[in-house]
């Protein structure tokens, strides 16, 4: 690495946007994403949601009350919000913004209201849209968590129509049917978008300047 390498100001990271309805095995895909992908960071979000079996505060998200959640909205803290099955869902801002900063790439699991509003303001964001491979399936896997009501449940399934109406508005759609093979699908895209030419170009400046240069 040159001086002038080691004192450049790093690219910003990309930012990744992943959505899904309830159950289409959003969570699941995107954490074996990171255990490959070590450079992304995932933006642990707000929520007014009861945390299920497992999750833990600061891990899986920030469990605060609504009273809370709406101060921190008033204040300007979230880069993104909405209201999904009756809970407030909230991004930091200053934690996006900040890891973007670093070069880091950074990853938003949230919901197609909250995908929407990060278009506006970061343009140049990714967004992935995730389905269920079936209706069927999709009911299966909400009711195999063995956490939420059958009152829950079916409104999730009612929702869900109206979340699958907006998958064409991501940059990609992926089928989340086998694991592996959906995990390799949105592992791809991420390659790719590292890939294009405007972030190699600039990560591969000194290369392309010497590979340009005029000989002696």
């Amino acid at each position: 690495m040159s001086a002038a390498d080691a004192t450049r100001t790093p690219l910003e990271g990309t930012l990744f946007v992943v959505a899904a309805p309830s159950g289409a095995g959003k969570s699941t895909l995107v954490n074996a994403l990171l255990q490959r992908e070590s450079a992304i960071s995932l933006s642990v979000s707000h929520t007014t949601r009861a945390p299920r079996a497992g999750e833990q505060y600061g891990r899986h998200y920030y469990f605060v009350d609504r009273a809370e959640f709406e101060r921190e909205l008033a204040q300007g803290v979230f880069l993104e919000h909405a209201e999904v099955h009756g809970n407030l869902y909230g991004t930091s801002r200053a934690t996006v913004q900040e890891l973007l900063a670093q070069g880091r790439d950074v990853l938003l699991e949230i919901d197609w209201q909250g995908a929407e509003q990060i278009r506006r303001s970061k343009p140049d964001c990714v967004s992935v849209f995730i389905l269920p491979p079936s209706r069927a399936e999709l009911e299966r896997r909400l009711r195999g968590r063995g956490s939420d009501s059958a009152e829950v449940i079916e409104r999730r399934l009612r929702n869900s129509r109206g979340e699958i109406a907006h998958a064409r508005e991501f940059d990609y759609i992926l089928v989340n049917d086998v694991l592996e093979q959906a995990l390799a699908d949105l592992q791809a895209i991420v390659r790719a978008v590292r890939l294009r030419s405007i972030l190699q170009w600039q990560r591969h400046e000194g290369l392309i300047a010497d590979l340009l240069a005029a000989e002696a």
